[in-house]
């Protein structure tokens, strides 16, 4: 066997599975891919094609088509399983199809022998990430989901373009659900190094016509937006999954957004939302917890009741 060979599975090869293992082989993420889907046929046309463009990327990856037996030792599964979007639906009335996904899918990839670490993009993702730690048994630390992680990459490009500055210099971003009850703690939230709230009241004829309530709406709804007219959000997901993978795999410890199970933070136990945490080998390593307004803790708690109302409709 290969020294110190980096393995990646993902599991699901529609839109969204295929955009991910896209991003892992341009960006060069893993020594080995593996794609598995109920669709043999589709994960052997996209591994196949993914192979064909090795060519041209300067890797030597190895990319193929597989099964269940090959996530034994796996460094690190995403789940990208789903059902196509019905207009209309929110992500939390999915939770009865995605849970029978997930029951599909973890069983069999834990008897495989996997003992590494999870990374779930499923919707409700929130949801899902507690249901996948149900089922595989391994360390919370070891199921990422990737929450808030793509709404706080949308309001970071939204205030750099506000701003007209770089979106690596804007610092904000989203938590709670990843879903319509989610919150932007505006306190946190700054450019250069000022807080936005003061660049506010320091500019108020420059941004007279910035709504801060407007952009928040935007941010949640944004999505369905993209998903009405395209079937489903790709790109964007896809980078910020592989933003999280990189960030285990290379041993980052970098701060994400992403769905983490709180455990007395923000005085909550016992349920996954969408928080700063640092991710590294070992998964989520620790999490940031924010100093936030009284309103802002508030809002958070509120999401954290809706996601934890929804969790409580899982069969564990």
């Amino acid at each position: 066997m290969a020294i110190g060979r980096s393995k990646v599975v993902v599991v699901g090869t529609g839109s969204v599975g295929a955009a991910v293992s896209f991003h892992i082989v341009m960006n060069h993420i893993c020594d080995d891919l593996i794609l598995i889907d109920i669709n043999k046929e589709k994960a052997w046309a996209e591994a196949t094609d993914l192979q064909h463009s090795l060519g041209y990327s300067g890797n030597r990856m190895h990319v193929k088509a597989g099964d269940y037996s090959d996530c034994e030792d796996a460094d690190l599964i995403v789940i990208a399983a789903a059902l196509p979007y019905i207009k209309g639906q929110t992500r939390l009335d999915m939770i009865e199809k995605a849970s029978g996904i997930m029951k599909s899918i973890v069983p069999p990839i834990m008897e495989s022998g996997f003992s590494g670490i999870f990374v779930i993009i499923t919707n409700p993702v929130d949801v899902m990430s507690l249901y996948v730690h149900k089922l595989s048994g391994l360390p919370a630390s070891k199921i990422i989901g990737t929450g808030t992680a793509l709404d706080s990459a949308r309001l970071k490009y939204h205030l750099a373009d506000v701003m007209k500055v770089d979106p690596q210099s804007v610092h904000a971003l989203c938590m709670g659900e990843h879903g319509d009850s989610q919150i932007i703690p505006w306190s946190q939230v700054t450019v250069g190094g000022k807080k936005f709230l003061d660049i506010l009241k320091d500019n108020k004829t420059r941004l007279k016509e910035f709504d801060i309530n407007v952009l928040s709406e935007d941010i949640k709804m944004i999505a369905y937006r993209i998903v009405n007219a395209k079937g489903a959000t790709t790109f964007g997901i896809a980078a910020t999954t592989v933003q999280i993978i990189k960030a285990v795999l290379k041993d980052e410890n970098k701060v994400i957004p992403i769905s983490a199970m709180l455990n007395g933070e923000y005085g909550e136990k016992n349920i996954y939302v969408g928080v700063p945490a640092v991710l590294n080998n070992q998964g989520i390593q620790e999490l940031v917890e924010y100093h936030l307004t009284d309103m802002e803790i508030k809002e958070l708690k509120k999401s954290i009741d809706i996601i934890r109302q929804y969790s409580k409709k899982l069969i564990f």
